[in-house]
């Protein structure tokens, strides 16, 4: 099968990755062999290329967005970036698993879906209709999941202001959502296409600031310094979730600025498989839009330069079968 892997983390420029020929992996005990259809591409992704995400394993196969079919049964699943947990630890059995620290993930621990197959634990995939194209339920698989954590982090009250800081592939679920619950969406992008879409998919505003002050924000962008700009934009008593697995360094806070009046500053790790269940259900009861920008698999080198150059409206898909 054809595989992309991590040959030498470093800037896209370097071309840290490689596709190769690999035999069909073997699933083990609890698992299954899954031909993949098709594999969203995550800024996730992009950190464990260029090494923002140190490799838990050489030459891993990125990928966490997975949507195939299970050799021998053809049943449609998804895989998503919580790969298992221990089951047995004081997280796990509070309804935490997100937090387990053993908790393993696909495309980091094991490889992913920016292949032909890939294997998976059985109790960790997520059943799939067969009358969705592929290109259209991968992103959700990450990309929605983690934004519909991270709405709930944010605190968002009913019929609030909620910013919006960077407008990718997640942002733009989190957005609708929010919008069908009744919220203000302000939008906080520098790429003019992203403004577009946000203003397309019912924003009140998209641009450098938010024009009021913010009942909850969410930080997608990977960048430290949109924090203290994002927490002095929410009202009294705001929330700030920052939704990403790597954020470059926070600038030093001023208390009184940032923080007074009972602000908010929290972080969102990974999800459980209640969170994806309970995500997937609404997603196709109540379709969002999904704008996707298709790549074949042997271009996921550029769909991830694209990435790295905020080239990408709405969310990147491997089309792989």
């Amino acid at each position: 099968m054809r595989a992309w892997v991590v040959r030498e983390p470093g800037p896209m420029a370097s071309g840290p990755l490689e596709l190769v020929e690999r035999d069909v992996p073997e699933p083990g005990p609890g698992e299954v062999l899954v031909r993949v259809e098709a594999c969203g591409v995550c800024r996730t992704d992009l950190h464990l290329a260029e090494g923002d995400l140190l490799p838990r394993r050489p030459r891993t196969t990125p990928g966490h967005q997975a949507v195939g079919r299970v050799e021998g049964s053809g049943r449609r699943v998804g895989v998503a970036w919580l790969r298992s947990t221990c089951g047995r630890c004081r997280y796990c059995l509070r309804g935490m698993e997100n937090l387990c620290p053993s908790s393993a993930y696909t495309g980091w621990d094991a490889d992913g879906g920016f292949a032909e197959y890939l294997v998976a634990p059985e109790d960790y995939v997520y059943d799939l209709p067969d009358g969705v194209p592929a290109e259209r339920l991968a992103p959700l698989l990450c990309a929605g999941i983690i934004g519909y954590r991270a709405l709930a982090r944010c605190d968002l009250p009913p019929g609030g202001r909620l910013g919006i800081y960077g407008f990718g592939a997640s942002a733009h679920l989190t957005a609708q959502a929010a919008i069908a619950q009744g919220a203000t969406v302000h939008a906080v992008t520098r790429s003019a296409a992203s403004r577009r879409l946000a203003l397309e998919l019912g924003a009140a505003s998209a641009g450098d600031r938010p024009p009021e002050p913010l009942d909850a924000a969410i930080l997608f962008a990977p960048v430290g310094d949109l924090v203290p700009p994002a927490l002095e934009a929410l009202d009294r008593g705001g929330t700030l979730a920052v939704a990403g697995i790597h954020l470059s360094d926070i600038p030093v806070l001023n208390y009184e600025r940032h923080l007074f009046q009972e602000r908010t500053l929290r972080s969102v790790t990974a999800n459980t498989r209640a969170d994806g269940r309970a995500y997937l259900e609404l997603a196709l009861a109540h379709p969002p839009h999904v704008t996707t920008a298709p790549y074949p698999l042997e271009a996921a080198d550029r769909a991830l330069t694209d990435l790295a150059n905020d080239q990408v409206s709405g969310a990147a898909v491997l089309l792989v079968g």
